[in-house]
């Protein structure tokens, strides 16, 4: 485990509007605010589009992503990880749980789904740490690497463990 610790800076309530397309309208907000590092919670509904459910086999690399695709409105909460690429832009990491008359999909939003009607979020900014998006080359993920700028003190519990 690797760890950072940071501070809460400036919160953000934010209101999406129908159409607005998540995570790109967020990232965008994010990118524009001058936020690198945060932190997102979104309640509210979902119109369409498709949402990552999974690799189809867990132990094939790089993996092949399951898309289910999101038809009508659906209720949404979900939470994210802020983190600047190797571009330098932000990159909004969301996963939600999604539900229609009782049943629920839960996934990555990473590809974009469509607002409906409303979504609200708080965006937190987390100043005092520097993490990064940095492309895994076994996984072809952007994994979140994370670099303190205070010394690493090591676990109590495992010195093996970084913090």
């Amino acid at each position: 485990m690797k760890a950072g610790e940071g501070k809460i800076g400036r919160v953000f309530v934010i209101r999406l509007e129908d159409g607005d397309m998540v995570p790109g309208c967020l990232e965008d907000f994010a990118q524009k605010k001058g936020i690198t590092n945060g932190f997102v919670i979104l309640v509210g509904g979902i119109g369409s589009g498709q949402i990552v459910a999974g690799p189809r086999l867990s132990d094939e690399m790089p993996p092949d992503p399951m898309l289910i695709p999101v038809d009508g409105a659906h209720e949404v909460m979900a939470v994210g990880v802020l983190a600047p690429g190797d571009d330098n832009k932000v990159v909004l990491h969301i996963h939600g749980a999604l539900g229609r008359s009782g049943q629920t999909k839960t996934g990555c939003l990473r590809p974009g789904v469509s607002t409906w009607l409303v979504g609200e979020a708080i965006m937190y900014e987390i100043t005092g740490v520097n993490a990064k998006r940095v492309k895994d080359k076994r996984s072809g993920f952007a994994l979140l690497e994370i670099n303190p700028k205070h010394e690493s003190r090591k676990s109590k519990t495992n010195p093996k463990t970084k913090i």
